[in-house]
């Protein structure tokens, strides 16, 4: 797709440590009430400042900085991820414990620490990780009574132009809050194992190394979304940074929790970029080439539902599970054929 950043030089995990190793982290959980800030926007300055800072007061001990020493070798498409300590932000997402961060800072670890606002360090645990969408769950060991938790708010309630605050830990400096709007909704960014991450959320609020996984806040402090990346010609910050969506992380991290990992259903096709979900290419031996999909088919429904772009068949897919059949109704040419496709399962890594 254009709007996929597949250059290692345009898309930085954003992470600091040992050797340039990459950092990061993510969150989840909570009541999913609609994102309403469009009022904040409308503030004096003093009254938004006023805001800011209680906002800060109020997230800041629910944000973690998170350690991972990896000790060997690691094959990444990502520039700067080595053998070494990784180094990046998370968040606490429940009173069990849990704690979401990005996949890519503990790939591989050996071990994990977090550091808490407070300045206590603990171990951690790594509960489940997903690639697909760079989300893991970490468990630590704390009092109930020493954990704050933040809560998510729709990622389809977000508008181009809300406020919004970050908090991470940005080249290892903690408690960091930097703000900024939504600059977009809707973009495609790339996980760790190749895949595309669907609906990222796009700010330019400034992130920089170790920001990554730290959350990204509306003004009732609620969790829409966590720092995953940037898109920079000078490997920091200029103004143009990705989150996962809020929504994704929350539900991929509570299949985390529950069975330790997650699967996605594949289609096992490339789309076009003309908009519209043309397949570009068919992989064989995939479920859409066991279910006669060929080269250039346009699927223009799902189910009985109308479909007019590429990004509304992944959105389609991705809300299904591997093993269901899907109804497509697709135009070869100048025929529409209905063909049915039973969904497989994600590979480790695109092909």
């Amino acid at each position: 797709m254009s709007k996929q950043l597949t250059a290692i030089a345009a898309a930085l995990l954003l992470g600091a440590g040992v050797g340039g190793a990459v950092g990061a982290a993510v969150a989840l959980e909570s009541d999913s009430e609609p994102a309403v800030q469009p009022a904040v926007a409308n503030l004096p300055v003093s009254q938004m400042t006023s805001s800011t800072a209680a906002l800060y007061k109020r997230a800041k001990d629910a944000v973690v900085e998170v350690h991972a020493s990896t000790g060997g070798s690691q094959d990444s498409p990502f520039e700067g991820q080595t053998p070494g300590e990784a180094t990046g932000s998370g968040f606490i997402i429940d009173k069990e414990g849990h704690i979401v961060t990005n996949q890519h800072v503990v790939d591989n670890a050996q071990s994990v620490q977090v550091e808490f606002s407070d300045g206590t360090e603990v171990d951690a645990e790594i509960v489940g990780t997903d690639p697909s969408t760079d989300v893991a769950v970490l468990d630590v060991d704390r009092p109930e009574s020493d954990l704050t938790v933040l809560q998510f708010a729709p990622t389809g309630a977000l508008e181009v132009g809300n406020p919004v605050v970050v908090l991470g830990s940005p080249f290892g400096l903690e408690g960091t809050l930097t703000t900024g709007v939504i600059s977009a909704v809707g973009r495609e960014i790339q996980s760790p194992n190749g895949f595309t991450i669907e609906n990222a959320v796009q700010t330019d609020a400034a992130l920089n190394h170790g920001n990554s996984g730290g959350p990204v806040l509306d003004m009732q402090g609620r969790v829409v979304g966590i720092a995953a990346q940037i898109r920079s010609d000078s490997g920091g910050s200029d103004g143009v940074g990705y989150a996962v969506p809020g929504d994704t992380a929350k539900r991929v991290a509570a299949a985390l929790i529950a069975d330790g990992k997650i699967e996605h259903a594949y289609l096992g096709v490339s789309l076009a970029d003309d908009g519209a979900a043309k397949l570009e290419s068919v992989r064989p031996n995939s479920p859409a080439s066991r279910g006669a999909l060929r080269t250039g088919d346009i699927v223009i429904e799902v189910d009985g539902k109308r479909i007019e772009t590429g990004d509304e068949l992944r959105n389609e897919i991705d809300a299904r599970k591997p093993g269901d059949e899907l109804e497509l109704k697709v135009r070869r040419g100048s025929q529409e054929l209905d063909v049915t496709v039973e969904l497989g399962t994600r590979p480790a890594t695109a092909q």
